[in-house]
């Protein structure tokens, strides 16, 4: 049987048959890029229930998207744009219940900020506008490029080496990632870039887009661990 990946997704404004409504969207490629190697993807939509789909899925990709609500991790809004709370109270949840589980986790851009906030981490809301970081990239729906260190002897180190070349689409930077070990950063400028917790099969954030490179070894290694 096929490794099902469940992968998170917001629910945004869109057009759709014709008319503008509210869609749960998410990019086609996430989708390709979990198919390429070899698992099932099951997009998973904000939901009041959305943990109880952790029974059907054997790994989770939580997706790009909104700003987190900076009430998540007890500040003001200073930055933060687009946010919703029910999208981060629903992937909050499923992300609970699959580290309860020990089910193997994959977050990406959002992903990774949700995962620090969740332990006790912080974000800068808008890098353009925090000093060391107003140079770090682009956003809004323009791309830049650039190295990540890797520490070593993590399983970003393991996975993907000592330097990646990377992609940048993000306004906001986790400040803090909490009781999570920082096994990433921006070469020009020290952003956290990569996140992981080594108490768990597999835990691991990353900020840029993967998806977008073909990255393959991260969603290999997600597919493995789900059937280890």
């Amino acid at each position: 049987m096929g490794i099902i990946v469940g992968i998170s997704c917001p629910i945004t404004n869109a057009s759709y048959a014709n008319m503008e409504s509210e869609c749960a969207l998410l990019p086609k490629d996430y989708i390709d890029i979990v198919e390429a190697v070899g698992g099932i993807p099951l997009i998973i939509p904000p939901s009041e229930n959305s943990e109880e789909i952790i029974e059907l899925i054997d790994a989770l990709i939580i997706s790009g998207g909104p700003d987190l609500d900076p009430s998540s991790y007890g500040h003001e809004v200073n930055g933060s744009i687009d946010y919703s709370m029910e999208q981060d109270d629903s992937e909050f949840r499923i992300v609970k219940e699959a580290m309860n589980r020990n089910i193997p986790i994959l977050g990406i851009c959002r992903g990774m900020q949700l995962m620090s906030v969740l332990h006790g981490g912080y974000m800068y809301q808008h890098l353009d506008s925090t000093d060391d970081f107003k140079q770090h990239g682009k956003y809004w729906g323009e791309s830049s490029e650039h190295k990540v260190c890797v520490e070593k002897n993590s399983l970003l180190e393991n996975l993907m080496g000592e330097i990646i070349d990377v992609n940048s689409y993000h306004h906001q930077g986790v400040a803090d990632a909490g009781s999570l070990r920082i096994t990433g950063y921006s070469e020009h400028d020290n952003l956290i870039e990569a996140v992981e917790n080594p108490n768990l099969k597999f835990f691991l954030g990353v900020q840029w887009h993967p998806e977008r490179i073909e990255h393959l070894p991260l969603f290999a290694a997600l597919i493995e661990a789900a059937r280890s």
